[in-house]
Parts: structure tokens; sequence; C-alpha cells
């Protein structure tokens, strides 16, 4: 094989595919670092360049080693070996274990704060939230037929069960139904898997020959079962059989209290996950309508991977340019939707010498601009006519102000030592995070291979007829390389990709927690309305409206829900407060949000209470009064 058209290898070993939860499972092919060095110029360059942080060094530790130890070792290395600018940063060389690039690969000013383990945290809590409202479900259902049972518990003690065998029934019976319920999740997870998998841009598969997992799922459930079926197997238990059989037993109206306090919580939980999807949602919009200081419309982006040099691109820019097929051909060392280089070393006339900064810098081609559509404010664009633009800088309105420059062109900035002249100013370009400020930014012009070839294609042409020209005349010119492309708009939407998942996974659970509280409603309310028929009956025969009886029964869930909702609107600002923290560029928390979700809560309870309601309201009330 040939690599990046400069040296052929042989292929002395293949390797499997490793899985797509590894950090390096795109990884196609591994050769000797010897070889980089070999051929890229500045890789050997930087070998005693201590102010370069290009290359990740992997360390493996022997077996009885301290990670904290070695770490403590190695600790101040680069800092005895820079000076300057770069001395300034203070940089601490430390030991990263592998089992925390992913889940913890935050961090802020050289301290840890956490990274992608806050998305498992939230998730698990949302989890059990979840499961906590059918558990209230069964609860609240179970202790509403306590009448009904009370007789069953009166005659069971009667002829000499003991409670604790009455305990025990009870408990049976809500592990019987966590049971059932157990294996319908099981079945439903499977079938509804590779549905997630989407969704959460993930293959997770389930590991059936792995104990820990089901001995995992079935401790899970056995928790399920008595949590849910405690309280009904406390209360109903602790019927007196005497006061059962002689029918003076009446549930009293502390009884309820239980009940209410639970459909409370169901609705606080309920209202909270929905406002919070609400936001997350309204965040993610909110980035990504941004300006981005650029125009993504029709750029391609390719890599270089074969090293092409820039007079074969010329050959390919002319070629496209007289088919029509693009407006402009440029290079670059970064993708336009991220940044690969920085720097600390750069000096100005009145800068504070306790200034420390890492610019962001980027290399680009003289028709950079005029591919990306970057807009300039000030000053000039890179131009071939003019030699002395290799010794030139183009920085953004970030840089302007954190410079506090006045007429920033002409201006004299030391890049290393070396004096480059500002002759552009152009508005901020989102290049990094969508959530955060933009950082002051240099661009200088570059005459080396780019990484990168962008190509703005021309409006009036069709983006599937462009694309196989471009493909014909890459071949014809550069054959070595591989023709591959990526539209900018596409990538820079992938920065959205954890939120949007974190929005999407948050409604299914804020779907599933409102449709959980509405069936316990559903039930409660189906059980009022049966208990309360003799006394609807005797409203209507004292001339009640049906509008009155609906009223009646509908007020005092509509009530529980306003608790409810007076509960979950600070919880949920307060949650939600905390967590646009993470962000600079955030969106603001409108007071609409809560009022409709409230809103939203109330009228989800009325017409899941009002078929009962109404049912109950319309009966004939002879039938409601007559005993047999």
């Amino acid at each position: 094989m040939r690599i990046d058209n400069k040296e052929e290898v042989k292929v002395t070993g293949v390797y499997d595919d490793l899985p797509a939860n590894s950090t390096f499972s795109a990884v196609k092919f591994i050769a000797p670092f010897d070889l980089y060095l070999r051929n890229a110029p500045w890789v050997q360059n930087a070998r005693q360049a201590w102010d370069k942080n290009a290359v990740q060094a992997y360390v493996q530790v022997a077996d009885a080693a301290n990670m904290s130890k070695v770490s403590s070792l190695i600790k101040d290395l680069k800092l005895q070996k820079i000076s300057g600018e770069e001395a300034k940063f203070k940089p601490v060389l430390f030991l990263e274990p592998m089992n925390r690039w992913y889940l913890y690969a935050g961090y802020e000013n050289g301290v840890n704060t956490g990274g992608r383990i806050k998305y498992v945290w939230m998730f698990a809590i949302i989890g059990v939230f979840v499961l906590l409202l059918a558990c209230i479900n069964f609860m609240n259902l179970s202790t509403a037929r306590a009448e009904k049972r009370a007789r069953e518990v009166g005659v069971r003690k009667a002829i000499g069960s003991l409670r604790k065998q009455i305990i025990t029934q009870f408990y049976v019976e809500s592990l019987l139904v966590t049971a059932i319920a157990f294996l319908g999740a099981l079945l439903l997870l499977q079938t509804l898997l590779p549905f997630f998998n989407i969704v959460a841009a993930k293959k997770i598969t389930i590991p059936w020959d792995q104990p820990l997992f089901c001995m995992a799922g079935l401790g899970v459930s056995l928790f399920t079962g008595i949590l849910a079926g405690s309280y009904p197997a406390l209360y109903l238990s602790s019927f007196q059989p005497v006061k059962v059989l002689k029918g003076t037993f009446r549930v009293g109206r502390l009884a309820a209290l239980p009940r209410k306090a639970a459909v409370v919580i169901q609705f606080t939980v309920s209202v909270a996950l929905i406002i919070c999807t609400i936001i997350v949602i309204r965040q993610i919009q909110f980035a990504k309508s941004r300006p981005l200081g650029y125009n993504q419309e029709g750029l391609v982006v390719m890599p270089n991977p074969a090293r092409s040099t820039s007079a074969q691109f010329e050959l390919v820019r002319n070629e496209l340019q007289r088919q029509n097929t693009i407006i402009s051909l440029a290079g670059s060392e970064a993708p336009a939707t991220d940044t690969w280089g920085s720097t600390g070393s750069l000096d100005w006339k009145g800068k504070d010498p306790q200034t420390t900064f890492d610019f962001p810098i980027t290399g680009v081609s003289v028709d950079y601009g005029k591919a990306v559509g970057w807009q300039l404010m000030a000053g000039r664009d890179f131009s071939n006519p003019y030699p002395a633009d290799t010794t030139s800088l183009i920085v953004n309105e970030a840089a302007v102000h954190f410079m506090k420059l006045t007429n920033p062109v002409g201006e004299i900035i030391t890049w290393n030592k070396q004096p480059y002249t500002i002759i552009g100013v152009i508005k901020n370009v989102v290049t990094e995070s969508p959530y955060e400020p933009v950082k002051p930014s240099f661009f200088w012009r570059m005459n080396g291979i780019p990484n990168y070839v962008f190509a703005k294609i021309n409006p009036a042409a069709s983006p599937s007829v462009a694309l196989q020209s471009m493909q014909a005349v890459f071949h014809k010119y550069i054959p070595a390389a591989p023709f591959e492309y990526k539209f900018v708009d596409e990538e820079y939407h992938r920065k959205f990709g954890n939120e949007e998942r974190v929005g999407k996974l948050a409604g299914f659970f804020a779907v599933l927690a409102i449709l959980i509280s509405c069936l316990g409603l559903f039930g409660l309310a189906s059980f009022i309305a049966e208990q309360r028929t003799r006394e609807i009956g005797v409203r209507k025969v004292l001339g009640a409206s049906v509008w009155s009886v609906w009223r009646l029964l509908s007020g005092e869930f509509v009530m529980l829900v306003f608790i409810a909702l007076l509960m979950a609107v600070p919880l949920a600002y307060y949650f939600m407060y905390q967590w646009l923290q993470n962000y600079q560029y955030r969106v603001p928390m409108s007071w609409w949000i809560f009022a409709t979700t409230g809103a939203g809560a109330i009228i989800i309870t009325l017409l899941t209470v009002s078929f009962q309601a109404m049912k109950a309201a319309l009966v004939n009330p002879v039938k409601s009064l007559k005993t047999e």
C-alpha cells in the first residue's frame, strides 16, 4: 500500500475490528511512528519542541505502579523545558487512565469537572423516578380498593390467619405482577433496542450471557416488587376483623392522604421532566440559529490524504471553474468546524505583560475567505498580488476587542518573535463549540500542503452533478487520492449530537412519565366515581346538574395537579438553571415555558378524569340508588 502518496508499505498483519464503543474504532490501519517521522517534516521539527501539543502520548505503566505517583514524577517535566510566554501557562503533565477517557473527559483550569458521566447519572435518576411513578400507581390502586378487600382480610383473620401471612400474600401478589412486568420489559427491550440505538447513536446489545446482567435485572425486579407491595401489605393487613365483618369499618378521610400525595409526586416529576425537555430543545435551537460568520451553503470539505500539492489543486480549480461547477477552491490546516492549532506566543503594542491566553491560529490559502464566505469588516483578504501576505494576519472581532486595538489594520503582531501585519478584520467565525463565545482567532497565509480542501459549489449547479464532476476532475489530476467529501453544514450539525440525544431521550422519558401518571389518574378516577355512585345519585335527585357533578369529581384532581405545579416549577427552574451554566451561549428561561407546561398538565388531567366524571354524571339516579 502507499501512505500519503509517499511511502510504500507491506501489510504484515490483520487485526479484528475494534468495538464500536472503543476510542480507536475508527482506526483503519496502524503503522510505526518512525514512518511518520520520516515523511512529516513538522513532526521531525517538533521532536524537541516542548511547546507543541499536536501529538498524543500513550503510556503503559507497570502492573505494580501507582498512576498518581507516576503522574507526580512527570508533573513539571514540560515546565522545565519551556520558557517565555508558554511558561506563563504553567503546564502540568499527568496520566489519564483509559477507563476515564470517555465518561470523565471534562477539564476546566486543570481540574476534572466530570464529563459524559453526568448524562449517565441523569438518565439513571430519571429512570428511577419513572419506575417510582409505576410503583405509586400500584400502591394507589391497591389501597384505593381497601374497602372491597377489607372483608377478605376480615374473613381470613377470623378463620385464624396471622397478620404476617396476609402481609406475605400481598407481597406475593406484588412480586407476581413485577415478575410478569419484568418479562414484558425484556420483550419490549428486545423489540425497541434497535430504535433506541438509532436515537442514542449507540450500538448497545443485550448481554444475555453475563450473569451480572441477569442478577441485576432480577434484583431490581425484586426490589420493585417489595417497594410497590410494602404500603398495601402493611395497610391492608392492619384491618380489624370485628369491625370489618360487622360492617362498621370505613376508610377515614386521612386514608386518602397518601393517595393524594402520590398523585402530587407523580405530576411533579412529569411536569418537571416536560419543562426540562422543552428547555433542552430550545437551547439546541438557540445555538443552531446563532450567526456563524461564514456561509455553509454548498460548502464541501475534502481531506487531503495524498498530500497533493498546490500546483495540482491549481489545475483542479481551473478546470472546475471552467465547467462552472464551483465558485472557489481553497486549502486549510484544519476543518472549518474545528481549530487544530493555537499559540500563546503573541505580542502586540500595549499588551499587558501578565496576559496569558491560548489563541487559535489557522493557516489558510489565498482563496479560503472567498470559499467559506467570511465577512470582512475592515481591510482586505489574502491575495496573490501581494507576496508580503506570507507575513500577514487576518483577525476576528474577538481578537480586536481582546487586544484593545482602535485601528487594527496595519498593526504589527509578533508571533514566535517574527513580525506579522494585520491586513484584515473579519466577523467572528464559529469554529469550535456553538455554545461558547468565539475566541480571539488569527488566520495566516500558508503556502504548504493543506490538510483540508474546501470547494464552494456553484449555486446554479445541481449538488449531485457538481460532485460527480469534482470526482472526475480530482481523479484526473490527483489519481492517488480517494475522493472523500463532507458537507460543512452536516459536520457542524454533528456538534449538537449530544444535546439532541439528551433532548430526545428526555422527551421519551417525559412522555412515558406523563402516560404512567395519567394511567394512575384514570384508574383512581374510575374507583372514586364508582365509590361515590350513591352520592352522585342523591345529588342528581336533589337537582344537581351534569356540569356540577363533573366539576365536583374533576376539581379535586385539578387541585392536586395545581399543587404539583407549585412544586415542579421551582425544581425544574433550579436544575435547568444549573444545567445552562455549562454553556456561556445559552437561551433565557422564559416564563411562558412554565405557564404552557402548567396549562398543558391541567388540560391533560381534565381530559383523563372527564371521561369517568361524565360517565358517572350521566348515569340514571334511579340505577344509582336502587338496592337489590
